[in-house]
Protein backbone atom coordinates (compact mmCIF):
# COMPACT_ATOMS: atom_id res chain seq x y z
CA UNK A 1 0.00 0.00 0.00
CA UNK A 2 0.99 3.77 -1.09
CA UNK A 3 2.43 6.12 2.14
CA UNK A 4 1.56 8.71 -0.62
CA UNK A 5 -1.30 11.42 0.26
CA UNK A 6 -4.02 11.74 -2.47
CA UNK A 7 -3.95 14.26 -4.78
CA UNK A 8 -6.65 16.46 -2.46
CA UNK A 9 -4.35 16.32 0.51
CA UNK A 10 -5.19 15.22 3.21
CA UNK A 11 -5.92 11.53 2.40
CA UNK A 12 -2.92 8.75 3.09
CA UNK A 13 -2.47 5.16 1.77
CA UNK A 14 -1.88 3.90 5.58
CA UNK A 15 -1.13 4.85 9.06
CA UNK A 16 3.08 5.13 8.58
CA UNK A 17 2.18 7.63 5.88
CA UNK A 18 -0.36 9.63 7.71
CA UNK A 19 1.87 9.67 10.83
CA UNK A 20 5.61 10.25 8.52
CA UNK A 21 6.96 13.52 9.72
CA UNK A 22 4.49 14.11 12.74
CA UNK A 23 6.65 11.55 15.32
CA UNK A 24 9.36 12.80 17.79
CA UNK A 25 11.12 12.28 20.70
CA UNK A 26 9.00 14.44 23.86
CA UNK A 27 6.28 15.30 22.27
CA UNK A 28 2.39 15.21 23.30
CA UNK A 29 -0.01 13.11 21.83
CA UNK A 30 -4.10 13.34 22.77
CA UNK A 31 -5.54 10.50 21.82
CA UNK A 32 -9.29 9.46 21.60
CA UNK A 33 -10.75 6.99 23.71
CA UNK A 34 -12.46 5.80 26.74
CA UNK A 35 -11.34 2.31 27.89
CA UNK A 36 -10.70 0.45 24.69
CA UNK A 37 -14.21 2.65 23.21
CA UNK A 38 -13.16 4.62 19.94
CA UNK A 39 -9.49 4.08 20.06
CA UNK A 40 -7.29 5.17 17.27
CA UNK A 41 -5.94 1.66 17.33
CA UNK A 42 -4.27 1.87 13.83
CA UNK A 43 -2.27 4.64 14.96
CA UNK A 44 -1.30 3.66 18.48
CA UNK A 45 0.17 0.36 16.59
CA UNK A 46 2.33 2.87 14.32
CA UNK A 47 3.14 5.04 17.51
CA UNK A 48 4.39 2.00 19.18
CA UNK A 49 7.03 0.76 16.14
CA UNK A 50 8.09 4.09 15.14
CA UNK A 51 9.95 3.59 18.45
CA UNK A 52 9.60 7.23 19.47
CA UNK A 53 9.98 8.05 23.24
CA UNK A 54 9.52 10.44 25.86
CA UNK A 55 5.76 11.01 25.25
CA UNK A 56 3.24 12.65 27.28
CA UNK A 57 0.16 10.87 26.82
CA UNK A 58 -3.43 13.00 26.92
CA UNK A 59 -6.21 10.78 27.21
CA UNK A 60 -8.82 9.82 29.23
CA UNK A 61 -7.13 6.61 30.11
CA UNK A 62 -3.75 5.36 28.82
CA UNK A 63 -4.98 2.14 27.71
CA UNK A 64 -6.36 -1.24 29.62
CA UNK A 65 -5.52 -4.43 30.55
CA UNK A 66 -2.32 -3.91 28.41
CA UNK A 67 -4.01 -2.84 25.63
CA UNK A 68 -4.72 0.67 23.17
CA UNK A 69 -2.35 3.09 24.68
CA UNK A 70 -0.78 0.55 27.50
CA UNK A 71 1.84 -0.72 24.34
CA UNK A 72 3.25 2.26 24.36
CA UNK A 73 3.79 1.99 28.53
CA UNK A 74 4.92 -1.50 28.04
CA UNK A 75 7.50 -0.42 25.44
CA UNK A 76 8.54 2.35 27.91
CA UNK A 77 7.79 5.16 25.56
CA UNK A 78 6.11 7.66 27.77
CA UNK A 79 7.29 9.92 30.19
CA UNK A 80 3.76 11.27 31.95
CA UNK A 81 0.38 10.75 31.41
CA UNK A 82 -2.31 13.05 32.24
CA UNK A 83 -5.70 11.37 32.49
CA UNK A 84 -8.53 11.35 34.77
CA UNK A 85 -8.75 7.26 35.30
CA UNK A 86 -6.29 5.08 36.26
CA UNK A 87 -8.02 1.86 36.87
CA UNK A 88 -7.54 -1.55 34.87
CA UNK A 89 -4.05 -0.41 33.94
CA UNK A 90 -2.03 -2.53 36.13
CA UNK A 91 1.17 -1.16 33.69
CA UNK A 92 0.57 2.66 34.90
CA UNK A 93 0.09 1.34 38.10
CA UNK A 94 3.57 -0.31 38.09
CA UNK A 95 5.31 2.58 35.95
CA UNK A 96 4.24 5.13 38.11
CA UNK A 97 4.96 3.21 41.97
CA UNK A 98 8.16 2.90 40.47
CA UNK A 99 8.53 6.47 39.66
CA UNK A 100 9.59 5.82 35.64
CA UNK A 101 6.08 7.64 34.81
CA UNK A 102 5.00 10.82 36.15
CA UNK A 103 0.63 11.04 35.96
CA UNK A 104 -1.26 13.78 36.53
CA UNK A 105 -4.90 12.73 37.60
CA UNK A 106 -7.64 14.74 36.55
CA UNK A 107 -11.52 14.72 37.10
CA UNK A 108 -12.87 14.00 34.46
CA UNK A 109 -15.29 16.85 33.67
CA UNK A 110 -12.28 19.17 33.82
CA UNK A 111 -10.33 16.95 31.81
CA UNK A 112 -13.25 17.79 29.02
CA UNK A 113 -13.28 21.53 29.75
CA UNK A 114 -9.23 21.82 29.66
CA UNK A 115 -9.63 20.16 26.66
CA UNK A 116 -12.56 22.49 25.23
CA UNK A 117 -10.52 25.24 26.49
CA UNK A 118 -7.52 24.73 24.82
CA UNK A 119 -9.26 23.84 20.95
CA UNK A 120 -11.65 27.69 21.91
CA UNK A 121 -8.52 29.14 22.15
CA UNK A 122 -9.54 30.00 26.22
CA UNK A 123 -6.49 30.55 28.84
CA UNK A 124 -8.38 28.51 31.62
CA UNK A 125 -11.74 28.59 33.84
CA UNK A 126 -12.38 27.84 37.07
CA UNK A 127 -14.30 25.51 38.68
CA UNK A 128 -15.62 24.39 42.15
CA UNK A 129 -13.73 20.29 41.42
CA UNK A 130 -11.33 20.09 43.75
CA UNK A 131 -11.28 22.80 45.94
CA UNK A 132 -9.95 21.41 49.40
CA UNK A 133 -8.05 18.45 47.85
CA UNK A 134 -4.68 17.73 46.97
CA UNK A 135 -5.96 18.59 43.36
CA UNK A 136 -5.72 22.19 44.35
CA UNK A 137 -2.07 22.21 45.76
CA UNK A 138 -0.28 25.39 43.70
CA UNK A 139 -2.98 26.72 41.82
CA UNK A 140 -5.28 29.29 42.27
CA UNK A 141 -8.06 29.63 44.51
CA UNK A 142 -10.75 32.23 43.91
CA UNK A 143 -13.78 33.08 45.81
CA UNK A 144 -16.94 33.89 43.34
CA UNK A 145 -20.62 34.18 45.07
CA UNK A 146 -19.74 33.04 48.18
CA UNK A 147 -17.86 29.70 46.92
CA UNK A 148 -14.54 29.06 46.09
CA UNK A 149 -13.01 27.65 42.64
CA UNK A 150 -9.95 26.33 41.34
CA UNK A 151 -8.06 28.30 38.35
CA UNK A 152 -7.72 25.74 35.48
CA UNK A 153 -5.56 25.87 32.02
CA UNK A 154 -6.24 24.52 29.01
CA UNK A 155 -4.38 21.25 27.65
CA UNK A 156 -3.28 21.47 24.62
CA UNK A 157 -1.09 18.32 22.40
CA UNK A 158 1.55 18.66 19.55
CA UNK A 159 -0.58 15.61 17.24
CA UNK A 160 -4.15 14.37 18.40
CA UNK A 161 -4.84 11.12 16.94
CA UNK A 162 -8.75 9.93 16.65
CA UNK A 163 -10.90 7.46 15.50
CA UNK A 164 -14.17 7.98 13.30
CA UNK A 165 -16.94 5.93 11.76
CA UNK A 166 -16.95 7.48 8.87
CA UNK A 167 -14.97 10.54 6.91
CA UNK A 168 -15.56 12.32 3.42
CA UNK A 169 -12.07 13.54 1.75
CA UNK A 170 -13.02 16.59 3.51
CA UNK A 171 -12.12 15.52 6.60
CA UNK A 172 -15.82 15.70 7.73
CA UNK A 173 -16.03 13.10 10.55
CA UNK A 174 -18.96 10.94 12.05
CA UNK A 175 -18.55 9.07 15.08
CA UNK A 176 -20.10 5.50 16.08
CA UNK A 177 -22.65 6.05 19.48
CA UNK A 178 -20.78 6.45 22.47
CA UNK A 179 -17.81 6.24 20.64
CA UNK A 180 -17.64 10.00 19.98
CA UNK A 181 -16.30 10.62 23.81
CA UNK A 182 -13.25 12.57 23.39
CA UNK A 183 -12.65 12.10 19.78
CA UNK A 184 -14.26 15.71 18.99
CA UNK A 185 -12.75 17.64 21.73
CA UNK A 186 -9.12 16.53 20.83
CA UNK A 187 -9.15 16.55 17.07
CA UNK A 188 -9.70 20.68 17.88
CA UNK A 189 -6.69 21.01 20.48
CA UNK A 190 -3.49 19.42 18.54
CA UNK A 191 -1.19 21.35 16.12
CA UNK A 192 -2.56 18.48 13.62
CA UNK A 193 -4.98 16.23 13.85
CA UNK A 194 -4.54 12.96 12.23
CA UNK A 195 -8.04 10.80 11.58
CA UNK A 196 -8.41 7.37 11.55
CA UNK A 197 -12.20 5.97 9.95
CA UNK A 198 -13.71 2.41 9.41
CA UNK A 199 -15.54 4.27 5.76
CA UNK A 200 -13.96 6.56 3.86
CA UNK A 201 -16.89 8.20 1.60
CA UNK A 202 -16.64 10.79 -1.41
CA UNK A 203 -17.02 14.01 -0.81
CA UNK A 204 -20.39 15.54 -0.40
CA UNK A 205 -21.61 12.27 0.86
CA UNK A 206 -22.05 13.13 4.56
CA UNK A 207 -25.24 15.53 4.78
CA UNK A 208 -23.68 18.64 6.71
CA UNK A 209 -26.45 18.31 9.58
CA UNK A 210 -25.10 15.03 10.13
CA UNK A 211 -21.47 16.16 10.49
CA UNK A 212 -19.75 15.59 14.30
CA UNK A 213 -16.53 16.63 13.37
CA UNK A 214 -15.85 20.01 10.48
CA UNK A 215 -13.07 19.04 8.67
CA UNK A 216 -11.42 22.06 8.99
CA UNK A 217 -10.16 20.79 11.94
CA UNK A 218 -8.50 17.53 10.62
CA UNK A 219 -4.99 17.86 8.65
CA UNK A 220 -4.42 14.11 7.61
CA UNK A 221 -7.02 10.96 6.93
CA UNK A 222 -6.35 7.12 6.94
CA UNK A 223 -9.08 4.57 6.40
CA UNK A 224 -8.73 1.44 8.18
CA UNK A 225 -11.50 -1.33 7.58
CA UNK A 226 -9.89 -3.80 10.64
CA UNK A 227 -10.26 -3.14 13.84
CA UNK A 228 -9.52 -5.63 17.09
CA UNK A 229 -12.93 -3.87 18.84
CA UNK A 230 -12.07 -5.52 21.74
CA UNK A 231 -14.84 -3.99 24.02
CA UNK A 232 -18.00 -5.92 24.14
CA UNK A 233 -21.48 -5.05 25.21
CA UNK A 234 -23.56 -7.62 26.87
CA UNK A 235 -27.42 -7.18 26.34
CA UNK A 236 -28.86 -9.03 28.98
CA UNK A 237 -32.19 -8.23 28.70
CA UNK A 238 -34.93 -7.53 25.45
CA UNK A 239 -37.00 -5.03 24.91
CA UNK A 240 -40.48 -5.88 27.21
CA UNK A 241 -38.28 -7.77 29.54
CA UNK A 242 -37.62 -10.99 27.82
CA UNK A 243 -34.39 -12.62 29.29
CA UNK A 244 -31.98 -13.31 26.57
CA UNK A 245 -28.82 -15.54 26.08
CA UNK A 246 -25.77 -15.27 28.29
CA UNK A 247 -24.18 -15.58 24.69
CA UNK A 248 -26.11 -12.47 22.94
CA UNK A 249 -23.48 -10.20 22.64
CA UNK A 250 -22.84 -6.56 20.61
CA UNK A 251 -19.50 -5.49 19.59
CA UNK A 252 -19.77 -1.49 20.54
CA UNK A 253 -15.91 -0.39 20.81
CA UNK A 254 -15.76 0.63 17.14
CA UNK A 255 -14.74 4.17 16.21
Amino acid sequence: MSHQRSHDGKVYGDVVGALAGLLRDGMSIMSGGFGLCGNPEACIDAIAASGVRNLTIISNNCGNQGQGLAVLLQNGQVSRVICSFVGGNPDLAELFLAGKVKVELVSQGTFAERIRAGGAGIAGFYTPAGVGTVVAEGKEVRELDGRKYLFERPLRADLAIVRAAVADRFGNLRFYRTARNFNPLMATAADVTVAETDRLVPKGTIDPDDVHLPGLYIKRIVEVREHRNVIEHRTTRAKGGKQLSEATRTKIGRG
